[in-house]
């Protein structure tokens, strides 16, 4: 539950450093900066006395970091920079829905008509969320949902991909690989994309972004692996129901962002269509329940 709410901090975080004008270039490579260390530690640690890594080990790890936290980071925090931290949290929270889509694209797996409907009744929350915001900020949440939207495809695409990988390396020998890529992404985009005086920001950027790579982003990361190590996947997957919830009360409580029958109607939806969802993935689908 702590990892939960970790994690969702990180968009309240971003919220709050785009009051100091500071673009979502440099914020990301703060952060990765700052997270480097601990990710290459991890990767260290993790990899004592294992066999080095192939060629093509190396080219599966640049590619998901590439692809799981490089590209997923940059897109959210700039989306972040137009819609509400709530609406991020919510498009993001249908990353499982999206990794059984590629699975179903990709390796032709069945999705269950429970997945379906859980699916649909989801999207709603999100569509209900986003429509408000759209009437109240037109073109600009559309493009913020659309660039959040294309970190949670981003993500899905790393977590349909990395499970061949994590069976050679193990989960937390390969996140530290991959996070320490996608660091080194970050740091050549801000090299060769903004000018070197961009790195004067104001002094609470330094300690947000300071608190962004390590309480939420190092923390949650080993949080939620030690849970599903105690407690399982599943048990794990439903305590991540509180981070959409505890989002949206940091954004009304830090953020000033408003509390509306919109916001509780779509995020009530997106939080029973995910609980749905994920109670019928535990079950094996027969053949009339596949869609």
């Amino acid at each position: 539950m702590l990892g939960a709410i970790a994690f969702s901090g990180k968009a309240i975080i971003v919220k709050l450093a785009y009051r100091y004008g500071v673009d979502a270039v440099t914020l990301l490579m703060y952060r990765m900066l700052f997270a480097l260390p601990v990710f290459l530690l991890m990767a260290w640690w993790a990899g004592r006395g294992k066999a080095a890594l192939t060629r093509k080990d190396w080219l599966g790890v640049i590619g998901l970091g590439f692809s799981g936290y490089y590209l997923a980071s940059y897109l959210d925090f700039a989306g972040l920079a137009y819609i509400t931290a709530a609406l991020e949290r919510l498009i993001l929270y249908l990353n499982p829905t999206l990794v059984v889509i590629f699975g179903w694209v990709v390796y032709k797996r069945g999705i269950t008509w429970g997945q379906f409907a859980g699916m649909l009744v989801s999207y709603s929350g999100v569509l209900l969320v986003f429509g408000h915001e759209l009437g109240a900020q037109g073109s600009n949440a559309a493009l913020g949902a659309l660039l959040v939207l294309g970190s949670a495809i981003s993500y899905a695409v790393y977590m349909v991909y990395s499970g061949e990988m994590v069976k050679r390396l193990g989960s937390l020998r390969l996140v530290g690989l991959a996070s320490s890529v996608a660091c080194f992404f970050c740091i050549a985009q801000f090299v060769l994309t903004q000018p070197l005086s961009a790195m004067q920001v104001a002094p609470q950027v330094l300690w947000l972004s300071l608190l962004n790579s390590t309480v939420c982003t190092v923390a949650p990361v080993l949080m939620v692996m030690m849970a599903i190590e105690r407690i399982g996947a599943g048990m794990t997957a439903q305590t991540g129901m509180i981070g959409p919830l505890s989002t949206i009360l940091m954004g009304v409580w830090l953020l000033d962002e408003q509390l509306n029958v919109w916001m509780v109607a779509g995020t009530s939806l997106v939080m029973v269509g995910i609980f749905v969802f994920t109670r019928w993935a535990k079950k094996p689908a027969t053949a009339d329940q596949k869609v």
